[in-house]
């Protein structure tokens, strides 16, 4: 391992824990959460951890607008609700992906909405599960739902997005 590999590492493990620490702090704990398990996307110092369904239109609108946003860095979750026949499919797709990032925005965009089947493997059904998991430990019932700085925002608010990060 290089020295430019090490300090990758080791700023993803600082991340890491700035996570735990900023979602501990207030009244939301983040003690159930494994963020090896999430979709990382982006690098900026701002921490938003976000429980998706790939099939709400709500959860579509907060993909568009943290995609405008460099400030930020996404650990991305999914749970697929029931009611969104195609969701966990689709999420399950993302998740076997080599580009969990690309799949994941391809997704949300709506490009593969008429796509019939998805190319899926056992380790993208694996870590659906794990994530369903730590999504119910958490409490989570609805998408999008937010974790940010120690606060839980259901639904796309913006108003109370932006509050909780700035503009």
């Amino acid at each position: 391992m290089n020295n430019k590999e090490r300090f990758a590492a080791c700023l993803k493990g600082a991340l890491v824990a700035a996570v735990g620490m900023l979602l501990c702090a207030g009244p939301v704990s983040a003690t159930d959460i494994d963020f090896n398990k999430a979709i990382v996307i982006g690098s900026g110092p701002k921490t938003v951890v976000e429980f998706t369904d790939p099939d709400c239109p709500f959860c579509r609108k907060a993909e568009k607008y943290f995609a405008g946003r460099s400030d930020i860095t996404q650990y991305i979750f999914f749970w697929p609700l029931p009611r969104h026949p195609k969701a966990r499919e689709k999420a399950q797709f993302v998740l076997s992906q080599h580009d969990k990032a690309k799949a994941y925005h391809d997704v949300m965009s709506g490009k593969l909405d008429s796509q019939q089947a998805f190319a899926i493997t056992p380790a993208g059904i694996k870590l659906q599960e794990e994530q369903y998991d730590i999504a119910k430990k958490n409490n989570i019932t609805s998408t999008p739902t937010f974790m940010l700085f120690g606060r839980i925002i259901e639904g796309f608010d913006r108003k109370k997005i932006e509050e909780a990060l700035g503009k």
